[in-house]
């Protein structure tokens, strides 16, 4: 893995991207779970964007452990890597959804194939996925900045 660019540890400069791609696919997805009007209009947006933060969320977990290798032994490090890892399954849970709804408005808008068919049962797992996938996602975020941000700065004044 890339640790450094341009002399810089990668972690700092990538988790940048994931902080505001993660919560934006969060929301995208909340809204076409909660809204089909938005789903509709936004095709496969929300899936792409769970799609990117599934590659995005172990990026970024990865150069946090190579910094977090490079560094004195810490806490407040460990504490923000162990809320890191229990990241990836509400992104997983995110996309799943998110794809699964694509799919289902696909359907519904008479683009997909004749024989898939979703069962009511089904689409209310897909919209409930999405939802709890979003909340996790969104709630997981905070508390990984939140900890990450007392690291970083926990021995600044």
């Amino acid at each position: 893995m890339l640790d450094s660019i341009f002399g810089l540890p990668v972690h700092p400069l990538i988790v940048h991207a994931t902080t505001v791609i993660v919560p934006a696919a969060a929301l995208a997805v909340a809204l076409a779970a909660v809204y089909p009007r938005f789903r509709r209009w936004a095709g496969w947006g929300p899936a792409a964007l769970a799609l990117v933060s599934i590659v995005l969320v172990p990026l970024t977990t990865q150069s946090g452990e190579s910094l977090q290798h490079a560094l004195p032994r810490n806490p407040l490090i460990e504490e923000h890597a162990h809320l890191a890892d229990g990241l990836l399954p509400f992104v997983i849970a995110l996309a799943v959804g998110a794809i699964g709804l694509f799919l289902w408005q696909r359907r519904v808008d008479g683009l997909g194939p004749v024989t898939a068919s979703f069962p009511r049962w089904l689409v209310t797992v897909l919209i409930v996925l999405s939802l709890a996938g979003a909340v996790g996602t969104v709630v997981q975020t905070v508390r990984i900045g939140h900890s990450g941000a007392k690291a970083a700065w926990s021995s600044v004044g």
